[in-house]
């Protein structure tokens, strides 16, 4: 069935308004990546050199701590995924997820126990969706973290593996260790969906001899290296987790934006087509009236003939 051409109009009209909808959505993502970048290169010097500080003390101090002690046979994990609060942002989530689901597999065929801690209303959903229970969801600030976010969760994340250090029995609610997975931002065009182990951490800087020549920094621990390690580990975890929301928020930004690009150029082919259709059909109507008014005066002069 054809359609009118006042039906093709509506289509029209219908798609300039959703093309405008996310041509303004693609500039709002836009201007808040620049942003999100801002934030994440002004917290990379205090992470880089904390990571220096926490390598040096668990190197050359020698002193075993709960947050750095492998444990001998694992039976538990915790899975912090991270996603978004909101659509739109073609397949942010749906990638991380993904990646989540091949970690939660590979932790299981080890014989390991997952517990998911989630942030974005769209991992939750996705969870819950399927009856898969969480042990606990933070939402409302995907695109925009806060650090008081992040050290609500990283206190959180750590509490529960000092309670699976701690524990005699394997029935204990702790886990043996953290995994996070969230997106990484490499640039505007390419985010990498990344999973990475945060407890026990893996203090790697450090561990090579130093050449000879080289100047070995020096580092006085007031008042003891334990100490020191109880008041730096923690802001460690903490800072883990805050670059990864920061990266994971530009990400869904930079992804955000390529989506509405996207869509607004999809809009403007759809008016294009329906433009064609809607002068074709015009083009149509015009002709068909056209020959209905030529036969009916030639039809008129035929009746005309035949009285003469």
């Amino acid at each position: 069935m054809a359609v009118s051409v006042r039906e093709l109009r509506a289509r029209i009209k219908s798609t300039e308004s959703m093309k405008k909808i996310t041509r303004a959505m693609e500039l709002i993502a836009a201007s808040r990546i620049i942003k999100a970048q801002q934030r994440a290169n002004a917290a990379a010097p205090y992470a880089r050199e904390l990571t220096r500080a926490v390598s040096a003390v668990a190197t050359w101090s020698n002193v075993d701590h709960p947050l750095t002690t492998e444990p001998e046979a694992p039976t538990r994990a915790a899975v912090l995924v991270v996603t978004s609060d909101r659509g739109l942002a073609g397949s942010y989530s749906s990638s991380v997820l993904k990646e989540a689901e091949g970690l939660v597999e590979k932790l299981k065929a080890e014989g390991k126990e997952v517990d998911l801690y989630v942030t974005g209303r769209k991992a939750e959903a996705f969870y819950k969706f399927r009856g898969r229970s969480v042990a606990q969801a933070w939402t409302g600030f995907s695109d925009r973290p806060e650090y008081d976010a992040a050290k609500e969760i990283g206190q959180k994340l750590i509490e529960v593996f000092v309670e699976g250090t701690e524990a005699e029995t394997a029935a204990a609610p702790g886990v043996d260790e953290v995994h996070v997975v969230y997106t990484r931002f490499i640039t505007m065009m390419t985010q990498k969906p990344t999973a990475v182990r945060l407890l026990p951490l893996e203090v790697v800087e450090g561990t090579e001899a130093p050449a000879e020549g080289d100047v070995l920094p020096l580092y006085e621990f007031e008042p003891s290296a334990e100490a020191v390690l109880d008041s730096l580990l923690p802001q460690y975890v903490v800072s883990r987790i805050w670059f990864a929301l920061l990266q994971a928020a530009a990400s869904e930004l930079a992804q955000r934006q390529k989506a509405m690009k996207s869509a607004t150029d999809n809009a403007d082919e759809l008016i294009k087509k329906f433009t064609r259709v809607a002068n074709q059909a015009r083009q149509a109507g015009i002709t068909q009236e056209i020959s209905e008014i030529v036969g009916g005066v030639n039809a008129l002069a035929d009746a005309q003939a035949a009285n003469d």
